[in-house]
């Protein structure tokens, strides 16, 4: 897209409203754009309208009006959770009129440094971590996008000292055409959003957007322990920075020993740096990590090398790794209760994020998943579940699907919650039925393997409502 400031004059249609949309449409308007807004929602479901209607936004709700998308729009910025097939999206194809998400409008604004991260699973637990590091470097980070502050609202605020860390998914990644990060980390490809996306193809190639406009002088830091990550390689730009949980690297972040089938669990382990030279920097030992479970060891290999590829010294990344306690409804602790240790794990909405949640723990575990249904089979769950879990209380739209694989596996202790008179009822039975089931020693976890769409608005409400639930066992 253009400059925000070209399109002066221009009619700009933002589509949905939420934080990004009102921010983006502010930013327009301020730039002399004709906008409307529209949003599907009734007026009194949204509040935001007022504010915009303020400043001479127009403000359109309840459905998309006919009329909305003509042959005299310049630009479509799109909330990213609407899908392209949406009536709206779908003319401005056919009109050839230009799309974009929230991301690549801040992109054209920021004169800020920025640092884009990506993947399946691990995205702000790796985002938030950074920003620490950056933050202890004395290197100014502002974390924003999904976490923090509106893209939009910090891309003006930024200035050429600051870095923008920020988390991308591949809805908002696909909606961007110039977007260039100074360093793009892929952490991970995972089986997900397929419901928006329609393809594991398109999934993928709107992830692999963040690497497309990247120069020689700028970093892809990629999970070196992913295949489809290393698939990447020959058509990246910029520089390579490599992170590995099994294999000693000639040049990235790694651990050592290596974490390889088999190996004695109880060796010491520490996380290395390998420079260009090949010169190795101890950063610390594994077990100083502030976050259980081995995807967090993953998640800081990734928060290390991009601090590294931003400029921060790795001699002094060790007190961030042993200082940092994690994100909300990632493997949150939550109250030991009857003996048992209960864990929120909400932001796990598919298979291997549930996956590595599971292989965290040593002690059993009572699971407590479901959700919205998105086609899955959830057999990607079968050896864990036989390994790990003592018990299952499924609910959701997926609660038959998943009682049956548990059941593959060979668990004895299989509850199925039906639907009660309220979504927050149904969650409270599961927490009581799965507290029936544990014992002393155990662990119980919530960590859905689905979205949240079918029964609550988000993730941070199922897991706000597990904890409460929970607290009042």
């Amino acid at each position: 897209m253009k400059h925000p400031d070209m399109y002066r004059g221009q009619e700009v249609v933002v589509l949905g409203l939420a934080k990004s949309g009102v921010q983006v449409a502010k930013v327009l308007h301020e730039r002399g754009a004709i906008v409307t807004v529209n949003d599907k929602k009734e007026r009194d479901q949204s509040p935001e309208a007022s504010e915009l209607e303020a400043l001479g936004i127009s403000v359109i709700c309840g459905g998309h009006p006919e009329g909305l998308i003509h042959g005299g729009v310049a630009l479509i910025v799109k909330n990213p959770g609407i899908p392209y097939s949406v009536p709206p999206v779908q003319q401005a194809i056919q009109l050839g009129i230009e799309i974009v998400t929230e991301v690549e409008v801040a992109y054209r604004l920021c004169v800020a440094p920025m640092i884009g991260i990506t993947g399946s699973n691990g995205k702000t637990t790796t985002t938030t971590w950074v920003g620490h590091m950056l933050d202890a470097a004395g290197m100014n980070p502002i974390v924003a996008g999904n976490i923090g502050t509106p893209l939009c609202q910090a891309a003006q605020e930024a200035t050429e000292a600051n870095w923008m860390v920020v988390e991308l998914s591949s809805f908002q990644l696909k909606g961007t055409e110039t977007f260039r990060p100074k360093v793009g980390c892929l952490l991970n490809i995972a089986e997900t959003h397929l419901d928006y996306h329609g393809s594991m193809e398109d999934y993928i190639e709107s992830k692999v957007k963040l690497f497309a406009n990247q120069l020689e002088s700028d970093t892809a830091v990629l999970n070196w322990d992913d295949p489809f990550c290393r698939e990447l390689v020959p058509y990246l730009k910029g520089s390579l920075l490599p992170f590995s949980m099994t294999e000693e690297l000639v040049e990235g972040v790694y651990v050592s020993p290596a974490f390889i089938p088999d190996h004695e669990d109880n060796l010491k382990r520490t996380i290395i740096y390998r420079d260009a030279d090949g010169q190795k920097i101890l950063i610390a030992d594994v077990d100083s990590i502030g976050l259980p479970g081995r995807f967090n060891i993953e998640n800081a290999l990734a928060a290390c090398a991009i601090a590294i590829a931003a400029g921060a010294d790795p001699n002094k990344l060790a007190d961030v790794l042993s200082s940092f306690r994690g994100v909300e409804h990632r493997l949150e602790y939550v109250m030991i209760k009857g003996g048992a240790t209960y864990y929120n794990n909400s932001k796990a909405t598919n298979s291997k994020a549930t996956t590595m949640a599971l292989t965290s723990f040593r002690k059993p575990v009572v699971l407590i998943a479901g959700g919205l249904d998105r086609g899955s089979d959830y057999m990607e769950l079968l050896p864990v579940l036989s390994g790990r879990v003592k018990a299952l209380v499924a609910l959701g739209e997926t609660k038959d699907k998943l009682a049956s694989v548990a059941e593959m596996a060979g668990l004895k202790h299989i509850v199925t919650v039906d639907n009660g008179d309220s979504a927050a009822a149904v969650l409270q039975a599961a927490v009581r039925e799965a507290s029936a089931l544990a014992e002393e020693g155990d662990v119980v976890l919530l960590s859905p393997a689905c979205a949240s769409w079918d029964m609550f608005t988000s993730y941070e409400e199922r897991g706000r409502i597990f904890k409460e639930a929970v607290h009042n066992l």
